[in-house]
């Protein structure tokens, strides 16, 4: 199981089109993922604060290729990979959807129950 962090409205444009393409797949050639231990460190670096997140739990098996594992961006503290998705999304391969939000003081902490 991997995870996407994506903006409330961007899920529903996915939603309605019937495919996601994320913010990236155009400009730099894949969406980025996470793992549930990795994800809060992308998130507080690039969405400190945002209250409109989902993170979209996606099923390695039903994506329509295999997911590639390089340096994110910001990199990880302790050098581990990310996984990456050189494809569109396909929805069916989302298997469950749920609010992602910040604490307090805006950083993001490992989902519970993840």
């Amino acid at each position: 199981m991997i995870l996407h962090i994506c903006p409330r409205a961007s899920w529903e444009d996915a939603r309605a089109k019937g495919v996601y393409e994320g913010d990236t797949l155009a400009t730099q050639g894949f969406i980025h993922c996470s793992t549930a231990e990795q994800v809060a460190v992308p998130a507080t670096a690039l969405f400190r604060g945002r209250t409109d997140l989902l993170l979209l739990q996606i099923d390695e098996a039903r994506l329509p290729v295999p997911v590639t594992w390089e340096e994110g961006d910001p990199p990880h503290p302790d050098g581990k990979l990310f996984p990456h998705l050189y494809a569109a999304l396909p929805l069916e391969a989302v298997v469950a959807v749920t609010e992602y939000l910040p604490g307090a003081d805006g950083s993001f902490a490992r989902p519970p129950g993840l």
